[in-house]
């Protein structure tokens, strides 16, 4: 520990994420509207997250590509938007979220609203902006590491139409493109609430690498990364988890308005946003992975 502390020293002198930034962000993504596949919004979105990524990072690629629900009601155009800072790095990281929200409120507890879109303030807008953030601090100072963003498409229609959840993620890393020696994602995390737990399947295929995110953690002295147990979930970390790549899942499971209309800023803070950015922002500095 002490070690980690000392590597961790050396990494906040050049700390600089800013959290009401990062909330700023998260309020840019929500006034574009719901930003579904297919929607006005998600367009809309999409254009601008790949300025913002752009102007931060020295490669940028788009991974896009046609998707039909099993049962052929849904037919969209999925784009996950890749970012690389050092691309010529020989130790990578890969930073992901997903930047889609779910076209069905189907969680919401007014039976008349569930055909309604989720707004996403939480679940899509929240981990991305933790990610937009990520970008501008590491590009102002870069770090000795690669780092690889990516915001993942075609995660939270789950269940709609027979789909899938975490499409995107899925079609990403079944090319075999990416590799890297750690990998993070961000998804719930600016519930004003925060409580981040370990994971599941993080836990299950890569432990050195979740030890290592809460070993930061506590450093740092971040209290919402608890030292238990949460839910075990499929998401945009799984299809990596299972190709060898250890990659770990931040996320608050536990937020009352998931898939509701309610989904929206005043339910999240910046306070959380920050936190989970100091902790990646450190580990990638760090760069012991």
């Amino acid at each position: 520990m002490k070690v980690l502390l000392i590597i961790l020293a050396t990494a906040l002198a050049a700390a600089a994420f800013d959290a009401e930034a990062a909330f700023g962000l998260l309020e840019e993504q929500c006034a574009f509207g719901p930003r579904f596949p297919g929607s006005e919004g998600h367009e809309a979105c999409k254009w601008w997250l790949i300025g913002e990524l752009g102007r931060h990072c020295d490669a940028l690629a788009l991974d896009a590509f046609d998707y039909v629900s099993p049962d052929g009601a849904y037919a969209f155009r999925l784009t996950n938007i890749i970012g690389i800072i050092n691309p010529e790095a020989a130790k990578r990281v890969m930073l992901g979220a997903h930047w889609d929200t779910r076209i069905f409120a189907d969680e919401d507890p007014d039976p008349g609203r569930r055909t309604e879109p989720v707004p996403g303030a939480n679940d899509g807008a929240s981990g991305v902006a933790v990610m937009l953030e990520l970008a501008r601090c590491l590009a102002e100072d870069p770090p000795d590491v690669g780092v690889i963003f990516v915001l993942f498409d075609g995660e939270d229609q789950g269940r709609i139409g027979g789909m899938d959840f975490c499409t995107g993620s899925d079609h990403l890393a079944r090319q075999g493109s990416l590799s890297y020696s750690a990998g993070i994602v961000a998804d719930m995390i600016g519930d004003s609430d925060l409580a981040v737990f370990h994971e599941g399947n993080s836990v299950l295929d890569a432990p050195d690498l979740t030890r290592s995110v809460w070993d930061t953690a506590r450093a740092l002295g971040e209290g919402a990364f608890k030292p238990g147990y949460g839910s075990t979930l499929n998401d945009d970390h799984k299809a990596f988890l299972v190709r060898g790549l250890p990659t770990v899942l931040l996320i608050d499971f536990d937020y009352d308005v998931w898939h509701t209309t309610a989904d929206t800023p005043g339910h999240c803070s910046a306070a959380s946003l920050g936190a989970v950015g100091r902790v990646i922002e450190a580990f990638v500095r760090a760069g012991e992975f």
